[in-house]
């Protein structure tokens, strides 16, 4: 695979820059000034990808953010549009199985599980499905779609399944308690309708890969984090915008990180607890074998699920 392709390829992420890169040359950089003020002093615009693995990266610190921060910041998940097809790319990567071998370098440097092999046993041929189907979940209910895309995700990145197929939405909806019939009709309707809508900003915005997260506040102010970033990028970016917010403070408990978070890879439970990473998993360890966590393990990593929950 030569560099050239692995440049233009966007499921093939730079591991330095931690960006996802779509292949459209649009360069427009972003004027904020159409997009709506938020009623929290802080929005925050998160173009992210059901299958973008520099995304499933930062789940640790973006849930830490909203621990800390989510009485000052609005999240808006807005879609990218990673992958439109295996035609994207002429002369380019051609098939699915290049990016197996990638995503499991991706998991040990982002220190969160992903098995590649879905790439080899049941290949997605777009991420525009999984798309317009968090976007049939927003209409619905917008907590409920941010819980049914973690399903989807862990779906892909841990149980290898294929969420272009319909089965495996509507079993996510099913977890999550979404109308799977409404999302049906909204998934083959009017969802698709928002979808182009953010790949409509998308490009004004000037998005280029993903994760991209534009920060504003009233005064139209900005501040953009590109790509996979430790955690304190993100906390600067507020604090420029709002020098008075206030971290909240949040107990650091298993039972009630699993509360709120009902599942963990061991990377997130060291983020949120604060526990050393190298004792993180024997933590989690001792509570799966306790009877207290349900443990799923891939050939790169474990995730840990709290027993008798909804999700």
């Amino acid at each position: 695979m030569d560099k050239e392709s692995l440049k233009n390829n966007p499921l093939l992420c730079d591991i330095e820059t931690g960006m996802c890169e779509t292949t459209d040359d649009n360069t427009n950089t972003a004027s904020q000034n159409n997009v709506q003020s938020a009623k929290k002093s802080v929005k925050a615009i998160y173009y992210t990808d059901p299958i973008c693995s520099s995304c499933w990266g930062i789940e640790p610190q973006l849930r830490k953010l909203k621990l800390e921060y989510g009485n000052v910041v609005e999240f808006e998940y807005r879609m990218g549009g990673l992958l439109p097809d295996w035609n994207y790319n002429s002369g380019g990567i051609g098939k699915p199985s290049d990016v197996a071998t990638h995503w499991d370098e991706v998991s040990a440097h982002y220190d969160m599980p992903i098995d590649g092999d879905v790439w080899l046993e049941d290949p997605l041929d777009s991420s525009y499905p999984p798309s317009i189907a968090f976007k049939a979940a927003q209409m619905q209910n917008n907590e409920k779609a941010l819980l049914f895309m973690r399903e989807i995700r862990e779906m892909v990145f841990l149980k290898k399944k294929n969420i272009t197929k319909w089965e495996h939405l509507a079993a996510a909806a099913n977890i999550v308690n979404l109308d799977v019939e409404q999302l049906k009709t909204d998934f083959e309707g009017k969802a698709k309708e928002r979808f182009e809508a953010d790949l409509k900003l998308g490009k004004e915005l000037g998005v280029r890969g993903f994760p991209t997260m534009f920060f504003l506040n009233e005064a139209d102010e900005n501040e953009v984090v590109y790509g996979a970033r430790p955690y304190a990028f993100y906390e600067m970016a507020i604090l420029k915008l709002n020098p008075k917010a206030t971290k909240s403070e949040y107990s650091k408990k298993w039972e009630t990180l699993f509360s709120i978070y009902p599942t963990l890879t061991a990377k997130e439970f060291s983020e949120l607890s604060g526990t050393p990473r190298n004792e993180s998993e024997n933590v989690l360890n001792e509570l799966s074998k306790n009877g207290a966590l349900e443990k799923l393990t891939t050939k790169n990593g474990s995730i840990w699920i709290k027993k008798n929950t909804s999700q």
